[in-house]
């Protein structure tokens, strides 16, 4: 009777891992859709390269200040900053920034930035049509450069919103190295 008790249990266990396994694999493509439909999130899968269907639609009495900060992990061993602090912007016109990253270390690193978008109710707001955080960046030794973003801010942004927080945190990615070898 403890045998067959056990069995169902171990079923029972095997049926569990197995589910959460295919679970961990669903979430990857549910999430790029969850972030397609409300326009938010990380935009590795659902990236805006299409620069060429931005319209340009300048509101010249509006100013919005986009402050740029850059992170990095205590442990990272990189340099990294935004080329300025806070860029002043009129809503409906394509701007180009970028961000100064030094590998500090003596060998090959793959990084990735992520971004974070305040206040994060208006992501939807705020398109990139060019980022560094959209795919990882492989650096050699010591090597350092400068990661364009380019973005504009949609013109029916909420009119009581007059500043926006672009944060990227940058860290090393091992795994991606080990997936891309």
């Amino acid at each position: 009777m403890k045998q067959t008790s056990n069995r169902g249990l171990v079923w029972r266990l095997v049926l569990f891992t197995a589910g959460s396994f295919a679970f961990g694999f669903a979430l990857v493509p549910l999430y790029s859709v969850l972030c397609q439909v409300w326009n938010t999130g990380n935009r590795w899968y659902g990236k805006q390269t299409a620069e060429a269907s931005v319209i340009e639609r300048p509101v010249s009495d509006r100013v919005v200040t986009i402050e740029l900060v850059a992170n990095i992990p205590q442990a990272g061993a990189w340099e990294f900053k935004s080329q300025a602090p806070t860029m002043k912007v009129h809503p409906g016109k394509l701007y180009s920034t970028s961000f100064y990253a030094r590998n500090l270390t003596d060998g090959a690193v793959v990084a990735q930035a992520v971004p974070s978008i305040a206040p994060q109710t208006i992501a939807r707001y705020f398109r990139k049509t060019e980022c560094f955080c959209f795919t990882p960046q492989n650096f050699a030794a010591g090597e350092g450069r400068d990661m364009p973003v380019r973005f504009i801010v949609d013109p029916d942004l909420p009119p009581d919103i007059d500043r926006i927080t672009l944060a990227y945190s940058f860290f090393s990615a091992p795994q991606v190295a080990a997936v891309s070898r």
